[in-house]
């Protein structure tokens, strides 16, 4: 049985990214598809937002960090969001796919990670 899940889908991420220093220096904006999933059921939720995921939290939150700082590789990003929505979300579960439309002839380039939670121990 699959667990529930929230979805993002084509949320953009304006960010500095590319191996050359020139790509670097222009902001460009990259696409991603973000699935969020949760410990418990939606119907455990009882109709509140601090039962949940905000999605509106995470766009935002995405977006900052993006927008903090260069990097040479989507690699990159896509691993940091991972760990963002992991520890600051606590998503059991994150699946990231990042966008970008960088070659001629090609619709987009994408790389996808899926990460697990860690389980506590008690």
């Amino acid at each position: 049985m699959q667990a529930d899940s929230i979805h993002l889908r084509g949320l953009d991420l304006p960010t500095r990214i590319g191996v050359p220093e020139e790509e670097r220096a222009a902001w460009q904006t990259l696409q991603a598809n973000i699935c969020l999933e949760l410990e418990q059921r939606f119907e455990a939720m009882a109709d509140d937002l601090s039962a949940t995921i905000d999605y509106a939290a995470v766009a935002l939150r995405l977006r900052s960090l993006a927008a903090e700082k260069p990097r040479r590789l989507i690699e990159t990003l896509a691993a940091e969001i991972a760990s963002c929505l992991l520890l600051e979300f606590g998503a059991a579960l994150v699946r990231v796919e990042l966008r970008k439309k960088i070659l001629p002839g090609c619709d987009h380039v994408a790389v996808v990670l899926t990460r697990l939670a860690e389980k506590k121990v008690a």
